[in-house]
């Protein structure tokens, strides 16, 4: 098995802590050993040298255990004699510092693993390379940067908050099949059950949510999860009074590392012009209606990285090239 095979395991075991980590990363770990003597379940199905999986983790929830320590943890006390050869895979550096937890970094010193394989360098200033540095001057091997661009993705949020100093925003609206975000000037029900019910996710899945003033005014949209299972983002509204730019900054000040746009158009093309968007996330329905309120252009440097059909309505989301 390659680094790569491990690595995507700590990926697949790091998207369980999507809801309850934050605002700390998702990160899984797996601990790789050869089989030894082999537990119960596995003699006679792998020769003494073959690697074996004896250990596995995420980061559940803030505060509690992170991914390596949940993965020491699984390890059973049979196993613990192949920790000496083993492989530790982190999806995201292990930490250096004592926040609600202690380091884990010297966690893997102590269990005395024989490798470390790390996807990312992690962004927090507190850590910044000083695992890995301990890591290595405790004599044990190091490996970083596998499936980095998958590791920084998953995180993109975490990574944006700490590196840019803001909130990841993610600019969003329907629009008809003609291009229009309502019908002269009324509210105008695009999204089907489906892709309401998705919106809904995404809402769950985001620390805050942001409209303009005339859409607050004009639709009063409560914003809230009503379709899905999950937290309430944080409601904001964009007003006249409150310049664009000072508002990110209260944002990134009270923690907020991810942040919805819901419109209406003056607002998105506000954020389209400062540059201050990571994602655009557009829904068309077949409908058409005869004149209202144009959707916002998209900017040129952009690309499709998901596309989905619900019904008879098409979700396609963009990011930077």
């Amino acid at each position: 098995m390659t680094d790569e095979y491990y690595m995507r395991r700590c990926l697949q075991l790091a998207k369980n802590g999507r809801l309850n980590a934050r605002p700390n990363p998702m990160v899984g770990a797996v601990i790789v050993a050869k089989n030894g003597n082999g537990s119960a379940k596995d003699k006679g199905l792998l020769t003494k040298d073959s690697p074996r999986i004896i250990g596995e983790g995420y980061h559940v929830r803030c505060g509690e255990g992170h991914a390596e320590v949940n993965a020491f943890a699984s390890v059973c006390q049979e196993d613990e004699p192949l920790l000496k050869d083993a492989t530790i895979y982190v999806s995201l550096e292990p930490c250096a510092h004592y926040g609600k937890t202690p380091p884990c970094c010297d966690l893997i010193i102590r269990k005395g693993v024989r490798r470390v394989v790390v996807g990312c360098v992690d962004p927090f200033a507190k850590v910044q390379g000083r695992g890995i540095q301990r890591i290595r001057e405790a004599g044990i091997d190091v490996t970083v940067g596998v499936l980095e661009a998958e590791c920084k993705w998953l995180n993109r949020r975490f990574f944006t908050y700490h590196s840019q100093h803001r909130p990841y925003i993610i600019l969003k609206w329907a629009q008809t099949a003609n291009g229009f975000i309502d019908h002269h000037g009324q509210a105008v029900k695009i999204s089907n059950e489906q892709t309401m019910m998705l919106s809904h996710k995404l809402r769950a899945e985001e620390d805050a949510i942001l409209v303009g003033h005339t859409t607050d005014v004009r639709e009063h949209p409560k914003l809230t999860v009503r379709h899905w299972v999950g937290p309430n983002p944080k409601r904001v509204v964009l007003t006249h009074d409150r310049p664009l730019l000072q508002l990110i900054d209260d944002l990134y000040q009270h923690g907020i590392q991810s942040l919805i746009v819901e419109g209406g158009r003056q607002t998105h093309e506000s954020f389209l012009e400062a540059g201050l968007w990571d994602e655009i996330r557009v829904e068309t329905a077949p409908m058409v209606v005869d004149d209202g309120t144009r959707a916002p252009q998209l900017p040129a440097q952009i690309e499709v990285f998901d596309r989905q059909t619900f019904g008879s309505n098409t979700i396609v989301w963009y990011k930077r090239t």
